[in-house]
């Protein structure tokens, strides 16, 4: 009997012993910080790895982990006025540092996880609902980036307290009620057709100004060649006339110099006329004064604008 108390007994201290060298060691994952206690009271900390502790005495409290942590919101708010606006948010958040202090406010500021996401959340919710009760409902929309800006502003002094670091706030839907959805799209509707009447407006009014300017300008350019070429017209009918007077008085001038009869230039002009006139004529009556006084008149106008001619060149 004494044999097997002692083996009995031998067996129970091996146990404790080996029950004692196993709860020694504590191992701790990354990403992971463990608290220590001493019969209910804060001790230490314990870092990714493999971690010895006093077995019996020391305790783990909680496992806090470090990583960043995820969660979705979905709430409502009122703006200035009166608009029913519905938020659906992501909030990121982790735990500000692995400083002692800081994982000893983690671990102990909260009974548990959930009474911490209870208070995020709410606090998250009533930042935003006091930021939009200052706000009109057509604001809201274009305010999204003010809205993350100002819940960080007034959420990082109060999570720091607590341990924790706002990561990031997106507000990935903001709507309204349907009435209000359904007039917000019809005003964009009545803009668009607005901006598409003005655009198309102002296209016809380019399009017959250009025309109006290329017809003004076909008209100035139509005028232009007309007043050249009747310009020129005049200038070749003067010429031709300057150059028959002047071969006119040439003649007669060397005609009177041969004591020749001048009047046979006229009658020569005379019959070159009819010659004319019988060939391309088309049935019209012409009548033509064929004297000799007439025809002398007619030479010495000839010789009086052959002169004017000649003194206004010498000029």
């Amino acid at each position: 009997m004494p044999e097997s108390f002692g083996s009995l007994l031998t067996i129970v201290i091996f146990v404790v012993i080996l029950i004692t060298i196993f709860t020694s060691f504590v191992s701790v994952k990354q990403g992971t910080i463990v608290v220590i206690t001493v019969f209910g009271k804060y001790r230490r900390i314990l870092t990714p790895g493999l971690n010895f502790k006093i077995p019996f005495i020391e305790n783990i409290y909680s496992k806090i982990s470090i990583q960043n942590r995820s969660v979705e919101l979905e709430f409502q708010a009122v703006t200035y006025d009166q608009a029913n606006v519905y938020f659906k948010a992501m909030l990121l958040y982790s735990v500000l540092d692995q400083q002692e202090e800081t994982i000893k406010n983690v671990a102990f500021k909260f009974v548990d996880e959930r009474n911490l996401m209870q208070a995020l959340i709410r606090t998250v919710e009533g930042s935003i609902r006091a930021f939009v009760a200052t706000k009109r409902q057509s604001e809201v929309l274009i305010l999204r980036r003010d809205i993350v800006e100002h819940v960080k502003e007034q959420l990082d002094v109060i999570l720091e307290g607590w341990g924790y670091h706002l990561q990031d706030l997106q507000l990935n839907d903001i709507t309204f009620d349907d009435v209000i959805m359904k007039s917000m799209s019809q005003v964009v509707a009545s803009n668009n057709l607005k901006a598409a009447a003005e655009n198309e407006g102002q296209a016809l009014l380019i399009t017959k100004t250009k025309a109006a300017e290329a017809e003004g300008n076909a008209i100035k350019i139509s005028a232009q060649a007309e007043r050249e070429a009747a310009q020129l017209r005049g200038q070749g009918i003067a010429l031709f006339r300057e150059e028959v007077a002047r071969g006119m008085t040439v003649a007669a001038k060397e005609m009177a110099e041969a004591n020749m009869d001048t009047s046979v230039i006229l009658f020569t002009m005379w019959t070159e006329s009819i010659k004319h006139f019988s060939e391309n004529s088309k049935g019209n009556v012409i009548f033509l004064d064929g004297s000799t006084d007439q025809m002398q008149h007619t030479l010495k106008e000839m010789m009086a604008l052959n002169l004017l001619h000649t003194d206004n060149v010498k000029k």
